[in-house]
């Protein structure tokens, strides 16, 4: 019986560079007010959201992609023609086939880089990070790019009084390549899928196209039920990876989840008893919720203000549609 020979990847992976990509449209909440009978305060006060950015017909989920992916390229120190896989998260990606993921690898200048999609929502990226450190440390890819990328405003019902005001779009990219001592802990992912029907798309595409439905679909929540499992629910999950990485809450520096909701976040941070020390993302005030983008564009954006700084050691959680959900604690590039 012959043997397979075994692979020779990295003894560990790390996030080596991340960028971002917001469209140049600001849209205040003024904007959805004029769909929906609600107010400033309202939103303010049940999200934290003040503006988000909407894509124009040019902003399309590859465009935005190539420009995160670019700024992550170029922070990681390497040339596009090294990445060897191109992971992109999205449910906004109208064709079925082929994977955007592809096109985004031709135009950045990837020499035949492996390129897929994955459709994990809201954590979408933590799916995506997963992937990316097992392909490095196993040797299929030295280095991957995770890309997040989300048109909201494509799925959005700006009639609905529930989501109206949620979503935003945009993309965030990181690239994760070798590293010499752990940089990515371990990820404590899974899904609920008896609970599948609390965030969902509001009819399935046939249904728009046989004519059953006018209205072209839409994402559409069970606010309450979301709330209730984030805030309890995902706050274990939470420690979960804190346990699993062997950190405790004194030991980090950051801690940046899925941007869905200024009290969601708030509730976690109060559930996981993180010192005041602790850097929080809350980058949902002025982006919105990008579903699989929020967690590389609120990365981003930290480390760009200098909230955050390279080495830190970060928390970051994922949980969304399916219901799904990844966690990890990570090294800052």
């Amino acid at each position: 019986m012959a043997k397979i020979k075994p692979s020779k990847g990295a003894p560990y992976a790390r996030i080596l560079g991340v960028g971002g990509y917001r469209p140049t449209r600001v849209v205040p909440n003024e904007v959805i007010l004029e769909t929906i009978d609600s107010s400033d305060e309202w939103i303010r006060s049940r999200s934290g959201i003040e503006t988000r950015h909407w894509a124009s017909p040019e902003e399309t989920v590859a465009a935005m992609s190539v420009e995160a992916s670019g700024k992550a390229i170029a922070d990681a120190g390497i040339d596009a023609s090294q990445i060897g896989a191109v992971v992109v998260s999205t449910v906004s990606h109208f064709s079925q086939t082929p994977a955007i993921a592809t096109e985004i690898a031709d135009r950045l200048g990837t020499d035949k880089a492996a390129a897929f999609d994955i459709s994990a929502g809201c954590a979408g990226f933590g799916y995506g990070l997963t992937l990316a450190k097992g392909m490095v440390v196993e040797g299929s890819a030295e280095y991957v790019l995770v890309i997040g990328v989300e048109r909201l405003s494509d799925l959005t019902d700006l009639e609905d009084r529930a989501t109206a005001f949620l979503f935003g779009d945009g993309a965030g990219a990181v690239v994760v390549g070798p590293s010499k001592e752990p940089a990515i802990g371990p990820t404590v992912w899974g899904s609920e899928g008896d609970k599948s029907e609390t965030i969902k798309q509001t009819v399935p595409w046939s249904d728009y196209r046989h004519g059953t439905v006018e209205k072209f679909p839409a994402i559409t929540q069970e606010g309450q039920a979301v709330f209730r499992w984030a805030v309890f629910e995902m706050a274990k999950v939470a420690q979960q990876a804190l346990d699993a990485a062997g950190i405790t809450a004194d030991e980090l520096d950051v801690f940046i989840p899925h941007q869905a909701n200024v009290r969601i976040i708030d509730s976690m941070v109060k559930t996981l008893k993180l010192p005041e020390h602790v850097m929080v993302a809350r980058d949902i005030r002025t982006t919105g919720n990008t579903s699989a983008a929020s967690i590389p564009l609120a990365m981003e954006r930290l480390l760009a203000t200098g909230e955050a700084k390279s080495g830190d050691t970060a928390l970051v959680i994922g949980f969304g549609a399916g219901l799904v959900y990844a966690a990890t604690v990570v090294t800052l590039p």
